[in-house]
C-alpha cells in the first residue's frame, strides 16, 4: 500500500511539473514577437510596422522589402500589413545584405580589344503590376464583371467571374485582362482644372469560355478585393527591373495624392505627381520632396521673402502618363502630405 501511495505522489508531481513547463513555454511564446524555426523565424506585426522598416531592421537594408513580401505570399498588398499578422523571415546564408538597388555589370566590346565595364543601375520593384495611374481620359473598358460565381461578394484567386462584353471587343479563351476600377475625377483646387481619374488595379483574369452574351473568366491574380462592376482592360506585362536614369532638369511640381488615399505619406508609399511624359518624366528618374518657407526679415517689414528650399524626401518614378506619374516615396525625413512640392535633385 505504501508503494502505491508513493507512486501516486510521484505521478502527481510529474504532472504538475509538466504543466508548469508547458505554461512557461506558452507564456514565453505568447509574449514574444519573434518565434524561431529551422529556416528562419516568425515575426508578429505590431502597430506602425511596415515592410520597409522590418526589412531595415532584420536585413540591415530597407531596399530588400520586396524580397520580404515575396516570401510571404499571404500578404496581398505590401502597403497594408496589420498588427497580429505573422511574417516568415528566412535565414540568409553566404549572402551580403544590399543597402541600395542592385547593380548589374555589363561588359561591352570596344576597339583594340579593350574591355569596358559599364554599370547599369536598376531599381527592383516586384509589385510593379499592382501600380495604378491617373489619366485625364479614362481607359475605355473592354468589359465589366456582373457576377461572381456562387454569388460571392468578393472574388479572389481561383474564383470564376462573369464578364459583360464591352463595345467592339472580341474576347477569346486564354486572353488575359487587368481588372480595375475608376474613381471620381480629381480637380485642381486652385485652378479648377481637371487633373484626371485614378485607375485602381485589383487583379488579373483569364478568359475561359465565351457565351453569346457573356464570357466566363478565372481570377489568376488578386491585388485587392475584386468586386462586381469592376472593369477590364487588356493585360500588359510590366518589368520589375527599372533602369535608373538621369532626372529631368528644372522640374517643379507637386504630389497629387496617395494611391490608397492616405492623408499622411511616408516611406514606401505609392503616390501620384502632377508631372508626366510631356514634362520629360520617365520611369527610373528620382526627384526630391521639399518645402520652402516664407519669412519677414524683421518685425517692421511688411513683405515676406522665400527662404532656400529644404529637401526632406525623395521618390522614384515607376510609371508615366501624359500629365501625371505614379511614383514611390523612397525617403521621408518627416510626414509628407498631398500637395507637397517636388523638384529636380540638386547636385
Amino acid at each position: 500500500m505504501r508503494n502505491i501511495s508513493n507512486n501516486k505522489m510521484l505521478f502527481s508531481f510529474i504532472c504538475i511539473l509538466a504543466t508548469l513547463i508547458i505554461l512557461s513555454i506558452c507564456f514565453a511564446q505568447g509574449n514574444s514577437e519573434i518565434v524561431e524555426n529551422e529556416v528562419g523565424f516568425y515575426y508578429t506585426v505590431k502597430k506602425g510596422d511596415t515592410l520597409w522598416d522590418l526589412s531595415k531592421r532584420f536585413s540591415d537594408s530597407p531596399w530588400e522589402w520586396p524580397d520580404l513580401w515575396e516570401d510571404n505570399r499571404h500578404v496581398l498588398n505590401p502597403h497594408l500589413i496589420y498588427p497580429g499578422n505573422r511574417l516568415l523571415l528566412f535565414k540568409k546564408k553566404d549572402t551580403d545584405t544590399v543597402a541600395k538597388p542592385k547593380v548589374v555589370e555589363e561588359v561591352i566590346a570596344a576597339p583594340k580589344l579593350k574591355e569596358i565595364k559599364e554599370e547599369i543601375k536598376t531599381y527592383k520593384y516586384f509589385p510593379i503590376e499592382t501600380v495604378g495611374f491617373i489619366r485625364k481620359d479614362p481607359v475605355i473598358p473592354s468589359g465589366s464583371i456582373f457576377k461572381i460565381k456562387d454569388d460571392k461578394e468578393l472574388a479572389s484567386t481561383g474564383d470564376l467571374v462573369y464578364i459583360k462584353f464591352g463595345k467592339n471587343v472580341n474576347f477569346h479563351p486564354g486572353a488575359r485582362y487587368t481588372v480595375f476600377r475608376i474613381f471620381d475625377p480629381l480637380i485642381d483646387e486652385k485652378t479648377k482644372a481637371l487633373i484626371g481619374s485614378q485607375h485602381y488595379l485589383t487583379g488579373v483574369v483569364e478568359i475561359k469560355k465565351i457565351e453569346p452574351l457573356y464570357a466566363l473568366a478565372e481570377v489568376t491574380k488578386t491585388y485587392r478585393a475584386i468586386t462586381v462592376n469592376d472593369l477590364l482592360m487588356p493585360y500588359e506585362q510590366r518589368s520589375s527591373e527599372i533602369p535608373i536614369i538621369e532626372s529631368e532638369k528644372g522640374i517643379d511640381g507637386a504630389i497629387i495624392s496617395a494611391e490608397e488615399k492616405r492623408s499622411i505619406i511616408g516611406d514606401n508609399t505609392l503616390v501620384f505627381i502632377d508631372k508626366g511624359k510631356k514634362d520629360g518624366i520617365k520611369p527610373g528618374q528620382s526627384y526630391s520632396v521639399y518645402y520652402r518657407e516664407k519669412k519677414k526679415i524683421s518685425p517692421e517689414s511688411k513683405k515676406e521673402i522665400y527662404l532656400d528650399p529644404v529637401d526632406f524626401g525623395s521618390l522614384i518614378v515607376l510609371l508615366t502618363e501624359q500629365t501625371t506619374s505614379s511614383v514611390l516615396i523612397t525617403r521621408s525625413d518627416k510626414d509628407i502630405y498631398p500637395g507637397a512640392k517636388i523638384r529636380s535633385p540638386v547636385k
